[in-house]
């Protein structure tokens, strides 16, 4: 199981985010950054929302950088790690838009882009930005069908029932041959999706136990990503034995790759628990 973390400052969740990210920027992130990329940490992300309505802002936060112009900067500061979108909501985007701008990211970082994708829950803001919200879910797979057949293609077609397209050039495009595509969600429908029309599942909310079952039911082929994260940050100093004894149960779960947090002061503290993480990983 290789292990990924979670970037902290580009999403600030209520009663997860620790108080440093309030006042916390893009030096930071970047310190940060450069310490999993040394460490050789497997990926870093990012996540979308546009406009999160004031209300649900008090659940789910409202701080969400925006996902493009982070790792494009991350990828001038780092040379290995890989740069996830985790999640793009695909139903705010036309398919060549996100295989432009993210075959760009690719081409900067030298082939390190996976696009994590997910269907999107927000009805506000799927309105808010003129996106159909009912029929998402029909849309999403079509989307991803679209994606599949464009990138890494100078001259892209697809012919699908919401998308269509062909003799137009999509330059600069990625330059990975098979970009990862990885499918957020929780249900059965999610990992059959993920299965058939992705590379990887990016599950939340879900017991040990309801994973095993539902990775036992699907047909998962070989080379299929499993990506979980722990329930609240890791604390690999302070808590070894708690650390190792959840990575264990992560990865008895499914899981071929974690996206871990870990708790911090402050960025410095957050690179020494990288150091900490990454020792005790090594041993697992």
């Amino acid at each position: 199981m290789r292990i990924g973390i979670t970037s902290p400052v580009v999403v600030q969740l209520p009663g997860s985010a620790s108080a440093w990210e309030a006042d916390a920027g893009i030096d930071e992130l970047g310190r940060i950054a450069r310490a999993a990329d040394r460490l050789g940490f497997h990926h870093l992300t990012c996540s979308e929302h546009v406009a999160v309505p004031l209300d649900i802002a008090r659940e789910r936060g409202g701080t969400y950088w925006d996902p493009l112009a982070t790792l494009g900067h991350l990828a001038a500061l780092t040379s290995r790690i890989r740069l996830v979108t985790q999640v793009l909501v695909l139903g705010y985007h036309h398919p060549l838009q996100i295989a432009k701008r993210y075959g760009t990211l690719d081409r900067i970082s030298r082939g390190r882009v996976t696009l994590g994708l997910g269907v999107g829950t927000l009805a506000e803001e799927f309105d808010l930005l003129g996106a159909e919200f009912a029929d998402r879910g029909a849309r999403a797979d079509d989307a991803l069908r679209a994606l599949r057949a464009s990138l890494s293609r100078r001259v892209p077609e697809y012919r699908g029932e919401h998308y269509s397209f062909g003799d137009f050039v999509v330059e600069p495009y990625a330059v990975q041959e098979h970009l990862p595509l990885w499918i957020g969600g929780r249900t059965p429908r999610s990992l059959r999706r993920a299965v058939s029309l992705g590379d990887g599942w990016v599950p939340f909310g879900l017991a040990p136990d309801r994973l095993r079952e539902m990775l036992a039911a699907a047909d998962v082929p070989d080379g299929f990503e499993v990506v979980l994260a722990p329930g609240r940050p890791l604390d690999p100093a302070g808590a070894p034995e708690e650390t190792l004894t959840t990575l264990a149960r992560l990865r008895d779960a499914g899981a071929t790759l974690l996206s871990a947090s870990v708790a911090a002061r402050s960025a410095d503290h957050y690179c020494e628990q990288l150091e900490a993480l990454h020792t005790l990983a090594s041993g697992l």
